[in-house]
């Protein structure tokens, strides 16, 4: 099976301190894995360092078998990877729902009614058609992720890089989150504290510590 993402041996170092080393990770195509660990273990950072957005200390990253050997070689990938931070506020681009869904699609030149119709079937499958016309910033948590789940998934990326999709969400939020993940086949990283929302998600684990990655 071919594999979406390879890592090989990352160490990532900040200004102070080394935070984590030799982690080495594979990702098949269409697998979901879980990552866990402390908080400052460096799983938010890993996340960015997949997605092009930091760079490594040192260690290899392969997407589509493909070496990244700068942050500059990410582009061509960047429709991929669909990156959900852990605070989505400031994902959003534009004031309403549909609009911030729809922004992916024009910024690649889709001409307008093109979008809104890939946008509103977008919503549609999301179950949130009736947020379309709403402000982003009157929305509940959980809605707030979902939409910037839509704006991601309409780009069709072929991975998903989720932090922390249900922090501080309500019980319904989070199964909506989940029923939506289940759904979807994409290879996808996940970063989570929440043990019982990654037993429903994704049947491998890992835990990110200084030492490196270790499947549990």
């Amino acid at each position: 099976m071919s594999c979406s993402i390879n890592l090989k041996e990352l160490t990532y170092s900040n200004s102070s301190k080394e935070v984590f080393k030799n982690v080495t990770l594979d990702v098949s195509h269409e697998e979901k894995v879980a990552i866990i660990g402390a908080n400052g273990s460096g799983k938010s950072s890993l996340l960015k360092i997949i997605v092009g957005l930091m760079k490594q200390s040192s260690g290899e990253i392969s997407l589509f078998h493909e070496k990244m050997n700068s942050l500059k070689d990410f582009k061509i990938y960047r429709s991929d990877i669909g990156y959900l931070p852990q605070d989505v506020n400031d994902h959003f681009l534009c004031p309403t729902v549909i609009e911030d869904v729809m922004f992916a699609l024009r910024a690649k030149g889709e001409k307008k009614d093109e979008a809104y119709l890939k946008a509103c079937s977008m919503l549609e499958e999301l179950g949130i058609s009736h947020l379309e016309n709403r402000n982003i910033y009157d929305l509940s948590g959980g809605e707030q992720k979902i939409v910037a789940l839509a704006g991601i998934l309409i780009t069709k990326p072929r991975i998903l890089l989720l932090d922390e999709p249900t922090n501080a969400l309500d019980e319904d939020a989070e199964k909506r989150i989940i029923d939506i993940l289940n759904s979807i086949k994409k290879s996808m990283i996940i970063v989570s504290h929440h043990k019982t929302f990654i037993e429903k998600l994704a049947p491998t684990v890992y835990k990110l510590t200084k030492e490196g990655l270790n499947r549990i």
